[in-house]
C-alpha cells in the first residue's frame, strides 16, 4: 500500500458524490446531502482538511438529525486513524470493512454467466429493475451462507422504476460512469448483481448482491470478475471495493482483488 494509492481513493470519495448532493462543511468532516438520488449520503473527512474532532462529529449528528437523516459516517481508517476512537467515544457503531484493490495480473477470467447492461437495448429498464430486486433480496439476508429466498422474493419485490431516476441511471451508464452487471441463473432469470460507480480512471464496486437461493455457484464472483474487466477495458487504472464481511472479502480475494486498507462506516446501533 503507497500514500499514492491512498491519495487517489480519497478523491475518488469526494468526487462521487459532488454531481448529486449538496455539501455542508463542519470542521474536518463535509456532509452530502442527497438532491438527485433516492438514496441518502453521508459525512466524511474533509479532502485535504483538518482533522476531524468531538465536536464536528456532533454537530454533523445534530444536522443529520435536524434534516432526518441516518446518522451515517464513512472513511478510510489509514488516511484518517483519529476518526475511529472519536466516533466509538460518541456512541457510534463502527463497521471495520476490508478494504480492496484489484490486481490486474490476478483477475479471474469471465465467464458466461454474467452480462454487463447495455442502456440502449429494449430491456435496459428491465434488467435495471430485476438487478435492484436482486440487491433487495440479497441485501436482506446478508452473508455468503445459502438461503430459501429466490426468484419468487425477487419478482415480488419488482417495482416500476421512477422515471426521472431510470433518465439518470441510464444516462450514467451512457456517459461511463456507472455501469450495471446481471448473471441469470437457466429458467430463474436474474440472480446476481452488481455496478461499479466511476470518478475519473478510478472506479469502485459496489452493491454485488446475489438471491440466497443461488450462492455458493460463484455468482457474485462473476459479476465481480466482469465488473473489473469491464472498467479495465475502459481506462480505468485503479478498481477497489469494500467488503461487508472476512468471507465476502474471501471471494473477492478469489478474483484477484488485495486487501489494502479498511473501510469504516459508522452509525448509532440498532
Amino acid at each position: 500500500m503507497t500514500d499514492d494509492l491512498l491519495n487517489r481513493l480519497e478523491r475518488f470519495y469526494d468526487a462521487v458524490p459532488r454531481d448529486r448532493a449538496a455539501v455542508e462543511r463542519h470542521g474536518g468532516l463535509e456532509l452530502f446531502l442527497r438532491q438527485s438520488t433516492p438514496y441518502p449520503f453521508y459525512a466524511r473527512p474533509v479532502l485535504g482538511g483538518p482533522a476531524p474532532t468531538a465536536a464536528d462529529i456532533a454537530a454533523v449528528r445534530a444536522r443529520q438529525r435536524e434534516l432526518d437523516l441516518p446518522e451515517a459516517f464513512e472513511w478510510v481508517d489509514e488516511t484518517t486513524p483519529a476518526l475511529l476512537p472519536l466516533a466509538e467515544a460518541a456512541g457510534l457503531s463502527v463497521l471495520r470493512a476490508p478494504l480492496l484493490v484489484l490486481d490486474p495480473a490476478r483477475l479471474a477470467a469471465a465467464t458466461g454467466s454474467a452480462r454487463i447492461v447495455d442502456a440502449d437495448a429494449p430491456d435496459a429498464a428491465a434488467d435495471l429493475a430485476a438487478i435492484s430486486a436482486v440487491a433487495n433480496v440479497g441485501f436482506g439476508a446478508p452473508g455468503t451462507a445459502a438461503g430459501d429466498a429466490g426468484p419468487a422474493e425477487r419478482d415480488a419485490a419488482l417495482s416500476v422504476p421512477d422515471a426521472e431516476q431510470l433518465a439518470r441511471q441510464l444516462a450514467d451508464i451512457r456517459s461511463g460512469v456507472r455501469a450495471n452487471a446481471v448473471a441469470e441463473l437457466p429458467g430463474q432469470g436474474p440472480a446476481a448483481s452488481g455496478l461499479y460507480q466511476r470518478a475519473g480512471d478510478v472506479a469502485e464496486i459496489v452493491g454485488v448482491a446475489t438471491l440466497p437461493s443461488a450462492r455458493r455457484r460463484g455468482l457474485g464472483g462473476a459479476v465481480t470478475a466482469l465488473l473489473a474487466r469491464h472498467a479495465l477495458d475502459q481506462g480505468v487504472r485503479t478498481v477497489f471495493l469494500s467488503a461487508a464481511s472476512e468471507d465476502v472479502a474471501r471471494v473477492y480475494e478469489r478474483q484477484g482483488f488485495v486487501r489494502v486498507a479498511t473501510a469504516c462506516i459508522a452509525d448509532p446501533p440498532a
